[in-house]
């Protein structure tokens, strides 16, 4: 259950891996590089932008829900096209997009942080039926969203801060209290990244700087970990026929001399992962 190369195309900052239920398809992004990619079959298919772009949601077969720096936007995967839904701090030229994925309830949640990750200037949006609406702020590098199987928690991180947090959601999939503490990594010497939960509602997070993902229980205990042969693994997510391969991006920002960084990489399970959710336009 090692770690495999998925794919060899090298990406600055990868980010947003998530498995396309209904596609039965792979996608990620290469925020620095403007790129959005997939992988049907032997096929590679990339996108280019203008601006960067960070995590998507799929709405139907043929259409995701996309972040880029500056708004979200409806996508469609067979024509390329594109359509603003709604702006993302437009008028912020210090953020961009970043951390994203979609909840049980048809939400998507975004986080923003400064490209030079300037302390405090993130955020943390939910997009539902139109609304925009922010939840958290002061935040420097948004990250590890994700959420429990049956739709009642929502995780999420500051990289900087080291503290992995969860907050109670109500029916529609709305904050319902004060976020409380689920994982204290403030004394490690890695950085909680992106996160994805599974069927049994274990946390798998990538850790920037460890080589690895780790998985913890819902109690917080740490269960196990999965090695990544580059050290700055970023987002992780549960894809593949039954769920249960884990892909993980991995970014080159910084590295030289490192033949693996950058790339994608998929590692055989035994757990299974949940279906990503589908978002509610």
């Amino acid at each position: 259950m090692t770690a495999r190369v998925f794919s060899d195309t090298v990406c600055t900052l990868g980010e947003g891996a998530f498995w396309h239920p209904e596609r039965a398809q792979f996608f990620w992004f290469d925020i620095l590089g403007k790129k959005l990619l997939t992988c049907s079959g032997d096929d590679e298919q990339v996108w280019q932008f203008d601006n960067c772009v960070s995590a998507a949601g799929w709405v139907d077969r043929d259409t995701l829900i996309m972040a880029s720096a500056n708004g979200l936007w409806r996508f469609e995967i067979e024509t390329g096209r594109r359509e603003k839904l709604i702006d993302l701090e437009a008028d912020n030229p210090v953020t961009r997009s970043n951390d994203g994925r979609a909840d049980p309830q048809g939400g998507f949640w975004i986080g923003t942080m400064g490209y030079n990750a300037e302390p405090g200037a993130g955020a943390i949006y939910r997009f539902y039926r139109g609304e925009l609406r922010k939840l958290f702020d002061k935040i420097t590098i948004t990250n590890a969203i994700c959420f429990g199987p049956d739709g009642d928690a929502a995780y999420f991180t500051d990289t900087k801060d080291g503290r992995v947090m969860r907050v109670a959601l109500d029916a529609d999939g709305w904050p319902d209290g004060d976020p409380q503490v689920y994982l204290d990594l403030r004394n490690e010497d890695f950085g909680a990244d992106g996160a994805v939960i599974d069927a049994h509602g274990n946390f798998w997070n990538a850790q920037w700087g460890a080589s690895r993902v780790a998985c913890y229980a819902p109690n917080g205990t740490l269960i196990e970990t999965r090695a990544v042969p580059t050290p700055q693994a970023s987002c992780p997510c549960f894809g593949g026929s039954d769920l249960s391969t884990l892909f993980v991006t991995t970014a080159a920002d910084g590295l030289s001399g490192d033949d693996m960084a950058g790339k994608t990489f998929a590692i055989d399970t035994n757990v299974t992962g949940q279906p990503e959710h589908r978002v509610i336009l």
